[in-house]
């Protein structure tokens, strides 16, 4: 939990828009016409934002390594039948 910090608030405006606070655009650097994605739980418990960097950076990584991924699933299916 030490490394979670809240940098304020955001009122949802009357055409749906949010300003984010300053202090968050630049700790982490966001810039006017930065894109954002928007994410949120089934449930309506949460939501969030993850630039579109970020994004395409974790994707890459899990496509990187899919073949591996599923050599790891078919040797564990193998030990398995043994």
């Amino acid at each position: 939990m030490h490394d979670k910090k809240l940098y304020g608030t955001a009122t949802v405006g009357t055409k749906g828009q949010i300003v984010i606070p300053a202090e968050l655009r630049e700790a982490f650097g966001i810039e006017p016409g930065d894109r954002l994605y928007a994410l949120g739980s089934l449930t309506g418990k949460w939501i969030g934002f993850i630039p579109e960097e970020q994004l395409r950076s974790m994707l890459e990584k899990l496509t990187d390594n899919i073949e591996l991924y599923k050599d790891v699933l078919e040797r564990a299916d193998e030990i398995k039948e043994q």
